[in-house]
């Protein structure tokens, strides 16, 4: 699995008795920091593997065994396969995996620092794209900021991920303050027809590829939205008065069909 979470293995994060043993901030601090650690397990517990598998991991741990597969056969993938019927700069590599894997990447894409790692969130179910420079392999988004320091990643919608992001959109929520953050040129925390306007442009052109491919950004079409609103009336808003239209324009966009979501069990695996 994605994280071997020692002493603690195999029971729920949510478990009243492993916060009353061992105190919820230090249960948390396992669960979000990027070198926290439970206790090591010994020979004596149910799950307790011979080496090479581990006694104890923190996220930094699985971020190391992360990078090694990146490294070795993402990356190579991506930018240096020969003899492929798609060129590097316009390959796409899809991955699938646990969250605490998918953290340990976007902290190392992004270069989050330590102390903003247990800021950097992972929701289930929902497409995260990054784009790369074939030429220096670096991440080439233009990055918004955010509660865990700037990122170069782009969230999609779908109708079938629609539940999944609504609590990044609702005010307080990760993505309405991240473009906020990016788009207030001036940095006076208000935004203007024009600033929103020269934001979505950006953006615009940041998920164009040469042949003019554009991705269906989670923030995009809920900025325009809001632009043309505010080009009418020549005001501006503050982050409260964004996030609240944008909330708004979201609750406007497509349901899923099936109105379902997929279960969450948060089990120590």
């Amino acid at each position: 699995n994605e994280r071997h979470y020692d002493v603690v293995q195999g029971l729920y994060k949510n478990d009243p008795d492993l916060a009353a043993k061992y105190g919820t901030k230090t249960v948390m601090k396992w669960r979000r920091s990027f070198r926290g650690k439970p206790p090591p397990m010994d020979e004596s517990h149910e799950y307790y593997e011979p080496p090479p598998a581990p006694l104890t991991e923190s996220l930094e741990d699985c971020q190391r065994r992360a990078l090694d597969c990146y490294h070795d056969s993402i990356a190579p993938a991506l930018f240096d396969e020969k003899d492929l019927p798609t060129p590097p700069h316009q390959r796409n590599v899809i991955v699938v995996a646990h969250s605490n894997t998918i953290r340990s990447l976007m902290a190392h894409f992004d270069d989050v620092p330590p102390d903003l790692i247990p800021n950097l969130h992972v929701p289930n179910s929902v497409p995260i794209l990054y784009r790369f420079d074939a030429e220096t392999k670096a991440a080439a988004s233009m990055k918004l900021e955010g509660r865990a320091g700037g990122s170069h990643a782009r969230w999609l919608i779908s109708a079938e991920n629609h539940l999944r992001v609504r609590d990044a959109i609702k005010p307080g929520g990760m993505l309405t303050r991240a473009l906020f953050e990016a788009m207030d040129s001036d940095r006076n925390k208000k935004l203007s027809a024009e600033e929103i306007e020269a934001g979505v442009r950006e953006l615009m052109r940041d998920t164009t590829d040469d042949g003019g491919l554009r991705v269906d950004c989670v923030v995009l079409a809920i900025a325009k939205k809001v632009s043309r609103e505010l080009a009418a009336t020549q005001e501006e808003i503050t982050l409260e008065e964004f996030e609240r239209r944008a909330t708004i324009e979201y609750e406007e966009l497509e349901q899923p069909a099936s109105g379902g979501t997929i279960a969450d069990y948060g089990r120590f695996w």
